[in-house]
């Protein structure tokens, strides 16, 4: 009750400032560069995360020609991949310099196969671990295997699913491959989860179905409705993938990118999601938030405002080793970043011509920590590259994860000096603590940033000690607690049985 009367003190003084209200969509807009929400899902300012570093032109890179309608973005090492799809080829490009990309190869067709051997709107690409290169073709129907020379294997076709409408065009549009290349792929208009291939090109199933989207009154009304009004409602359907990406360990993060506003608030449906082997969502939501488990959906406004509306539509994500996953968001244009635990680690972009912003984003990738992102409408890659905060945050990450605490605790630190409203970096400091086992000062800093679940870890751990310090205390306050009383209810008893007695009578 206290937060509701702050907000509405707040939205009135504004209101009176400004002359007008201004939706909280049009606030975040407003903010600075880089931001972060706090456990109340209030926005917060933040130092730089990441800095754009260089933008690639066609000129830049040299090219022939322009570059047109670009789908698809691929690392492999110190190797970039560019899906030109407006021009029907790809584009190989060699990092040399965070500042340098040179163009080592353009592909617009592919050896061993006399015909059919030209691409037609490929939009993706993934390479396997023996350096096999997967293209979806889309504008052929297929996905197309060759080698490392770009020299035929195989491709995969439409599954023979019954499930599948066959007047559907098949267009496979996504991409990824595992350890065992087998294919997981993501294709226009099918939404029953990605389509699974054996590496001999066999279709088995689709995996990571999506949950069907409904809404409750809805649900309820279709129960007792009739034949011909059924015909009339909506149907209940699953939400069709956008995107995926297949991390060091073979799980897949894979991203919704048209998922409704009451959706993602009655968590019905997640725009992000991490498919294990089986094809269960295992993505972790741990974050901080007063209203319950932090949301990982992007921005935690959704109204119109700054030439946007609706919610964060993630058209691509990525993942480092250490477990932070990076998604693409085409409607706002930002960049969100979230750990392992599902917690926000940073925000920052926007839609606009500047550097750093966007037009159209479509596709990300990294090479180590430098994120590169292409804009399609740009016909550009931006590089991205980690600040000194950035920095920070991540080794302060990796140094806990490798039971470095105290060098954990002195990079948490410093985070603070650079932001002292960082969230993260108090529950950081915390849960070293908590691996030191220094309880108390660990309960004081989840405390401070209402991290009930940790501070519960450690009331725990703290209480058990105080337990076992003071068990001779407690044990004598206990005895004397239970037999106090009976001592002197036996004295009480025995004055009685004096006082009583006939040979003390007259």
């Amino acid at each position: 009750m206290k937060k509701l009367f702050v907000r509405i003190g707040a939205m009135a003084l504004a209101s009176a400032v400004l002359a007008g209200s201004v939706s909280l969509s049009s606030y975040a807009v407003d903010r600075s560069y880089s931001y972060n929400y706090d456990y109340w899902g209030d926005v917060q300012d933040s130092p730089d995360f990441y800095e754009p570093c260089k933008t690639f032109t066609w000129k830049d890179l040299n090219l022939d020609k322009k570059i047109s309608n670009p789908q698809g973005l691929t690392a492999n090492g110190d190797f970039l991949y560019l899906c030109d799809s407006g021009n029907n080829r790809i584009i190989k490009m060699k990092r040399n310099t965070r500042e340098s990309l040179e163009v080592v190869e353009i592909y617009d067709h592919f050896n061993g196969k006399s015909s059919d051997n030209t691409f037609n709107t490929p939009t993706d690409l993934a390479i396997s671990e023996d350096g096999n290169i997967f293209i979806a073709d889309k504008g052929n129907a297929r996905i197309v295997k060759v080698d490392k020379d770009f020299n035929y294997l195989m491709e995969f076709g439409k599954p023979n699913d019954s499930s599948i409408d066959k007047d559907l065009a098949f267009a496979p549009t996504k991409l990824v491959v595992d350890t065992a290349e087998r294919v997981y792929a993501v294709a226009a208009g099918i939404n029953k989860g990605l389509l699974k291939y054996e590496s001999d090109g066999t279709f088995t199933n689709f995996h990571g179905a999506p949950p069907a989207s409904y809404n409750f009154v809805d649900y309820i009304w279709k129960k007792f409705a009739s034949q011909e009004q059924l015909m009339k409602m909506e149907s209940f359907v699953p939400t069709e993938y956008s995107n995926c990406y297949i991390n060091e360990d073979g799980f897949i993060y894979a991203v919704a990118g048209s998922v409704a506003e009451e959706d993602l608030k009655g968590s019905t449906v997640q725009n992000v999601r991490l498919l294990n082997l089986l094809g269960s969502d295992i993505l972790v939501r741990n974050g901080v938030y007063y209203d319950g488990k932090y949301p990982v959906y992007g921005d935690l406004y959704m109204g119109s405002g700054g030439g946007m509306t609706g919610p964060s539509q993630f058209i691509d994500v990525t993942s480092f080793p250490n477990e932070v996953f990076v998604c693409l968001d085409k409607n706002r244009g930002r960049l969100f970043s979230y750990d392992n635990q599902g917690r926000l680690l940073f925000c920052c972009g926007g839609n606009g011509n500047m550097d750093g912003y966007f037009r159209n984003p479509i596709a990300l990738d990294h090479i180590g920590y430098d994120i590169y992102v292409l804009d399609q409408l740009d016909c550009a890659i931006t590089v991205f590259t980690l600040t000194n905060f950035g920095e920070l945050v991540f080794t302060a990450m990796e140094d806990f994860d490798a039971g470095r605490y105290n060098e954990s605790l002195e990079s948490w630190n410093q985070v603070i000096k650079y932001d002292g409203n960082y969230d993260l970096a108090y529950i950081g400091i915390g849960r070293a603590y908590l691996r030191q086992k220094e309880y108390k000062t660990a309960m004081e800093y989840f405390k401070l940033k209402y991290d009930a679940e940790n501070y519960s870890k450690a009331y725990r751990q703290y209480r058990k000690i105080w337990v076992e310090e003071n068990i001779v205390v407690i044990v004598i306050v206990l005895l004397v607690l239970f037999l106090v009383p009976m001592i002197i209810g036996k004295i009480k008893s025995i004055k009685y049985e004096f006082a009583t007695a006939d040979i003390f009578k007259v």
